[in-house]
């Protein structure tokens, strides 16, 4: 993937927007590749987007993708469609499939299933647009994320008003529940607890991110977990989410020295007894308020082969544990 990078000379005066600034450059980019194809913009290591302000002393890095599509086209792929009305769509998603189309992952999306699923036409890209608006045309009815890996339950918005409603519900976590299974490598100290961190870009990695304290910089992400069993130094978890950032849960399982098993992104090295591992995790239950409704309506998806398939293996291999509470 293209990589850009420019330090803002000393004698520069004044500030300026980021895309400008670049543009302005012999050997830049102009504003209308940098708003369709941009993945990762960072000004001194930190994230931005391209309408924030740069002056002398600063470091640029920008990541983006050529050959951007001019249109989202709608494809016949099979879902598991879970519940379904006038509004929502509520999907067990599958391992492997990403929500919506993005650098790298052009095709074979969430977005393109429901768009042939829901009998739209296919959706022309504005590259000429704004930012905010080349991002919304590129994710209808996506109103929150699961990792391309990360199975599970995901609702889905088909028209303006449930968009707006169900974003509103995923802004205001206290209103609803998003619970996850994982199976870690690792036993944790307790055996439910809540984990409240900053969680901030690596630098080292840029497809990673890290928890941090005693800071205020990056964003701040809390989950609940509770450890079902124990089976040798494998554990199963069951999580709950207070806040919504990418890559939580595998963040804060690291943190706690209990990578999920199959992570290839925060585990340093294959499993001996599972080398073959997908991403255990995964969106077990979603229970939420639909449009116009003033109680949650739960939606469940049951345990993955892949999970069954690893804990068969566990349960052969090792007694079941129960942590103490007071552990």
């Amino acid at each position: 993937m293209p990589f850009f990078s420019v330090k803002i000379p000393p004698s520069y005066e004044g500030s300026t927007r980021l895309d400008k600034y670049i543009a302005s450059l012999p050997n830049g980019m102009n504003r209308s590749k940098l708003k369709s194809g941009v993945c990762l913009i960072l000004v001194n290591g930190k994230k931005q987007k391209l309408s924030c302000k740069v002056k002398r002393g600063d470091q640029i890095d920008i990541e983006w993708e050529d050959n951007v599509p001019d249109n989202i086209e709608p494809e016949d792929i099979p879902l598991n469609i879970v519940y379904e009305d006038d509004n929502v769509c509520v999907v067990n998603k599958k391992q492997g499939m990403v929500t919506h189309p993005a650098a790298g992952n052009w095709s074979g999306t969430l977005v393109n299933a429901l768009l042939f699923h829901w009998g739209r036409e296919k959706i022309e890209q504005c590259k000429d647009s704004s930012e905010a608006e080349i991002l919304k045309r590129r994710r209808p009815g996506i109103v929150h994320r699961l990792d391309k890996d990360t199975s599970g339950i995901i609702i889905t918005a088909k028209n303006r008003d449930a968009e707006e409603w169900l974003g509103n519900e995923f802004r205001n976590h206290k209103r609803m529940v998003k619970e996850y299974i994982a199976i870690c490598f690792g036993r944790p100290q307790h055996q439910h607890g809540v984990v409240q961190t900053q969680i901030v870009r690596d630098m080292k990695n840029r497809r990673r991110f890290k928890a941090v304290i005693d800071t205020d910089e990056g964003k701040y992400a809390e989950t609940a977990y509770k450890c079902i069993a124990c089976y040798g130094e494998y554990s199963l978890m069951r999580l709950r989410l207070a806040t919504g950032r990418t890559h939580q849960i595998r963040v804060h399982m690291k943190y706690l020295n209990c990578p999920i098993l199959g992570d290839e992104i925060y585990t340093a090295r294959k499993d001996v007894l599972f080398p073959n591992a997908t991403l255990m995790l995964h969106a077990h239950r979603l229970s939420i308020r639909l449009p116009g409704q003033t109680k949650c309506t739960t939606f469940t998806a049951g345990t993955p082969k892949r999970f069954l398939e690893v804990l068969n293996v566990l349960h052969q291999k090792y007694p079941k544990t129960i942590l103490s509470k007071d552990r």
